[in-house]
């Protein structure tokens, strides 16, 4: 059964960094979505050529509202339009939500890594959101790696920590003053310090580009972590 298209309008729109924002939209009918998850979107021109592109959801369950995190890729045909076009008071096409193998349930007791790169942490931290809001006593760690402090996704939020969330932040290019890490890509001794150790058989979440995932997979599965527990998202060339 083909999932239909439905109409979104949009009632908000947040910068998020120099080359990402947010659009918040209320569609009629959403029936919810689980962490994890993400939409098609579709743009139609006058002249009937349409493109679609997919992207994760940012927002937990919450009614009909819906949050997407775009980011603005070069020479791209829908996230220059998404992040620097639309306003609110427009309206886009969407169908969803769609996955559900690399998705969170609040209803889960077992610890959680999440490791993102760039803007990877979109459904990474809606797992966050569903943790936050379902009242969940799971055990969450989160290593983030960025290029540099600005190009930070949801600084906000990262500002106000949630104690019971251990937050670790890889800067790959340029760190900010008094940071501990040397500036450098996500290694061995990022996760085996910041994540869980394998024998407490947490559910790990890894999204970011292909190479990025990789990575952070072959890692945990050399650090003993069991494959079948590994749950990778990934965007760009393989």
């Amino acid at each position: 059964m083909t999932t239909p298209w439905m109409i979104a309008n949009v009632v908000d729109k947040r910068v998020e960094t120099p080359s990402a924002h947010t659009l918040v939209l209320d569609v009629d009918g959403w029936p919810g979505h689980l962490a994890g998850q993400h939409v098609d979107v579709r743009l139609t021109a006058e002249d009937g050529y349409s493109a679609q592109r997919s992207y994760s959801i940012a927002s937990a369950r919450n009614g009909g509202r819906v949050e997407l995190t775009v980011q603005t890729v070069p020479d791209g045909e829908v996230s220059p339009y998404l992040a620097d076009v639309v306003e609110p008071g427009d309206q886009l096409e969407l169908r969803g939500p769609i996955g559900g193998w690399f998705v969170w349930n609040p209803d889960s007791t077992r610890p959680v890594l999440l490791v993102g790169g760039g803007s990877g942490i979109v459904p990474l931290r809606a797992m966050l959101r569903a943790r936050h809001d379902a009242g969940s006593r799971a055990l969450f760690r989160l290593v983030y790696s960025v290029r540099e402090p600005m190009e930070t996704y949801f600084a906000d939020e990262f500002a106000r920590p949630d104690p019971v969330v251990d937050v670790h932040f890889v800067h790959t290019r340029r760190a900010p003053v008094g940071s501990r890490r040397p500036v450098g890509r996500l290694g061995i001794a990022d996760l085996n310090t910041h994540g869980w150790p394998p024998d407490f058989e947490p559910d790990c979440f890894v999204c970011g580009p292909t190479g990025f995932v990789e990575t952070a997979a072959n890692i945990l599965v050399a650090l003993g972590h069991e494959p079948r527990r590994i749950r990778t998202e990934r965007f760009g060339p393989t």
